[in-house]
């Protein structure tokens, strides 16, 4: 965050866009990268006090993860990641475009033979506030970038639990260049909110609640 204005990375980021970018349309690249890849996450962070965090969220077996889902058909991998943000961990923030990782991560053991393993995607999301999750028992928390570490760590296998290491790593680098570019020279970043109104598949599916923002608290 910069101490003098008071103004967050990715927040410098979204205000430049508004003023030098045109509209976009999905092209046919994303088309790809969405086929390519079988899941996403969103690697959330925060920045206060000048101390960096990661938000992490619970699987239902209560292990500790990013919070991560599969791509929807017509969304970027980006938009996609943003709605897991939202209905795992109740983030409201900015989520990167641009990926800053790829990592793998191993199938469960079917019949006792390994399944295949899945490539996940990961954004970076800059979390604004937290509103109640959409999933329960997720339990998002928030860790040291170290802390992180040891619970990705938990009842994983060593080369998957040194992958999960790697993102947080990459991130923790990601974050520090986006503190220090220009404003020129940074990504695109789009609203999670934004990405939560105009996506048909999470608006109109059952059982999924449908609140708006409310002004930022903390939880």
């Amino acid at each position: 965050m910069d101490m003098d204005s008071g103004e967050t990375p990715l927040g410098r980021r979204a205000r430049n866009r508004a003023y030098c970018r045109a509209p976009e349309f999905l092209r046919l690249s994303d088309l790809r990268t969405l086929r390519k890849c079988e899941k996403v996450a969103a690697v959330c962070f925060r920045i206060r006090g000048g101390i960096l965090e990661f938000l992490l969220v619970q699987t239902r077996g209560g292990r500790w993860t990013f919070p991560k889902g599969n791509t929807e058909p017509g969304l970027t991998t980006a938009q996609a990641a943003a709605l897991e943000a939202f209905e795992e961990a109740g983030v409201h923030g900015r989520m990167e475009e641009i990926s800053f990782a790829t990592y793998v991560r191993p199938r469960r053991r079917i019949a006792g033979r390994p399944g295949a393993e899945l490539m996940v995607t990961a954004h970076l999301c800059e979390v604004l506030w937290l509103d109640s999750p959409q999933e329960s028992g997720r339990n998002p928390t928030w860790f040291s970038p170290e802390r992180a570490k040891r619970r990705l760590r938990e009842d994983r296998s060593e080369s998957y639990a040194m992958e999960l290491a790697r993102v947080v790593d990459r991130a923790a680098t990601r974050i520090k260049q986006l503190r220090t570019l220009p404003i020129l020279q940074t990504a695109d970043v789009i609203d999670i909110h934004d990405i939560r109104s105009r996506s048909p598949i999470k608006a109109l599916s059952p059982g999924r609640s449908q609140r708006r923002n409310k002004p930022p608290s903390e939880k």
